[in-house]
C-alpha cells in the first residue's frame, strides 16, 4: 500500500484583488505557508509520495523568494514529490521550473507529452502544460499495462471535452487503466470518483481566493494499491470564504441574527452576509462597525425589500405617489432586482426626509 499526497492550484501569489492592499499581502504571505503546511502532512502521515497536478503558482510572473520558499519546503519533503506544470504555471525555458535549482526529491515534468517513471512500488505518469492552452487530451490515449504494479498519473486538465484546458473524458479516464489519476485545474475538490477500474480526483485549491471559493480547502490522503484506492480530504486552509443570508423579515435583531448563522469563532472568515426580507432599509454602517472586529474580512450587502403594504402609497395624489407609481412598474416587472428596491427605498427616504440616502 501506498500513502500518497495529491494537491494542487495553489496559485501562489496571487493578486487577492477584492481584499484592501494591506491584506492582500498578508494573504499572499500566509499562501507561501501552504507549502510548509503540506510538507508537515507529508511527514505527519509519512507519505511514499507527493503529486501536485499544476498551477501551484499563479502565472510566468512570480516572485522569486516565492519560488525559493516553494522549493525550500519542497526539499524538507521526506519523499518525492512529483509536479506537472498547469496552464498558469506552465513549463518553458524562461520558467522558474527551469531557472530555479529544486531540490534532488523534486520531479518537473517538463514535456507535453507522457513520461513514465518507474517507483518503488509503482509506475507514475506525468506530463506539462508547455503553454497556456493545450487541446489535447493529457492522457494522450494512454493504456497502463496488466502487470499488477501500480499505475499512477499526475497531470494538469479538464474533465470534459470541448475546453482548450487539457480536455478529458470520462472514456478516457476509463481507457486509461490507470488504478489513480490526480488532476488539478478545477478548485472545487471533486471528491473521489471512478470511471471504469480507474479513480481519479481533483483536491481543489488548498486556499480559497475569492468568493467563487467557498468553504474548507485543502488536499487529498491516499492510501492505493492496484485495484482499490481510499481517500481523506485534509483542509490545508488558513482562512474561508463564505456567503451567508440572512433574512432580517420582521424586525428581527439584525446582529443576533448575523451571528447565529455563522460560526461561533468567525476570525478567519472572509464573509459575505446578504441581508434579505422585507422592512425598513438596515443601517450597515452601524452594523458594519460592530461586527467587523469579528471577522477577518466582512462585506455587508442589503438585498432587503420595501414592504407590500408601503405600495398601496402609490395611489396618493402626490410627488411621492407618483414617485411610489413610476418605481411600482420598474420593481414589478424586474422584482429579482436589488438596484430597483433600493432606488424605492432611498428615493422615498430623500423624499419625505425620513432616513439619510
Amino acid at each position: 500500500m501506498l500513502k500518497i499526497i495529491h494537491g494542487a492550484d495553489f496559485h501562489l501569489d496571487s493578486p487577492f484583488a477584492g481584499l484592501d492592499p494591506e491584506r492582500a499581502v498578508q494573504r499572499r504571505g500566509e499562501q507561501r505557508e501552504l507549502a510548509d503546511r503540506l510538507a508537515g502532512l507529508a511527514r505527519e502521515k509519512q507519505a511514499d509520495l507527493v503529486l501536485l497536478a499544476g498551477d501551484l503558482l499563479d502565472s510566468e510572473r512570480v516572485f522569486r523568494e516565492t519560488a525559493q520558499a516553494l522549493a525550500l519546503a519542497l526539499g524538507a519533503i521526506p519523499c518525492p514529490v512529483f509536479i506537472a506544470p498547469g496552464n498558469h504555471d506552465f513549463y518553458s525555458r524562461r520558467s522558474i521550473w527551469a531557472t530555479l535549482d529544486w531540490p534532488e526529491n523534486v520531479h518537473i515534468f517538463t514535456s507535453g507529452a507522457l513520461e513514465q517513471v518507474d517507483l518503488p512500488g509503482c509506475t507514475l505518469w506525468g506530463r506539462a502544460f508547455t503553454d497556456s492552452h493545450s487541446d489535447t487530451c493529457p492522457l494522450d490515449g494512454l493504456t497502463v499495462p496488466e502487470d499488477g504494479k501500480l499505475h499512477l498519473a499526475c497531470l494538469h486538465g479538464c474533465v470534459g471535452a470541448g475546453n482548450s484546458y487539457g480536455p478529458i473524458t470520462p472514456a478516457d479516464i476509463a481507457a486509461s487503466g490507470l488504478d489513480y489519476l490526480a488532476l488539478g485545474h478545477v478548485h472545487q475538490g471533486s471528491g473521489l470518483q471512478k470511471e471504469g477500474r480507474t479513480y481519479w480526483a481533483y483536491p481543489g485549491c488548498p486556499e480559497g481566493r475569492g468568493f467563487d471559493e467557498l468553504g474548507e480547502k485543502g488536499v487529498l490522503y491516499l492510501e492505493a494499491e492496484p485495484g482499490r484506492v481510499n481517500a481523506q480530504f485534509i483542509p490545508l486552509a488558513r482562512r474561508r470564504y463564505e456567503i451567508v443570508t440572512v433574512d432580517i423579515t420582521l424586525g428581527v435583531d439584525i446582529l443576533s441574527a448575523i451571528r447565529s448563522a455563522l460560526p461561533q469563532d468567525r476570525s478567519g472568515l472572509i464573509c459575505r452576509v446578504i441581508l434579505t426580507g422585507e422592512g425598513k432599509a438596515p443601517d450597515l454602517s452601524a452594523l458594519e462597525r460592530a461586527l467587523s472586529p469579528e471577522f477577518y474580512s466582512l462585506t455587508l450587502l442589503d438585498r432587503t425589500r420595501l414592504p407590500q403594504n408601503l405600495w398601496a402609497r402609490r395611489e396618493e395624489d402626490a410627488l411621492t405617489g407618483l414617485f411610489l407609481r413610476a418605481m411600482w412598474e420598474k420593481c414589478r416587472a424586474e422584482p429579482d432586482n436589488a438596484v430597483y428596491q433600493l432606488a424605492a427605498r432611498y428615493g422615498l427616504a430623500a423624499l419625505e426626509g425620513g432616513e439619510e440616502a
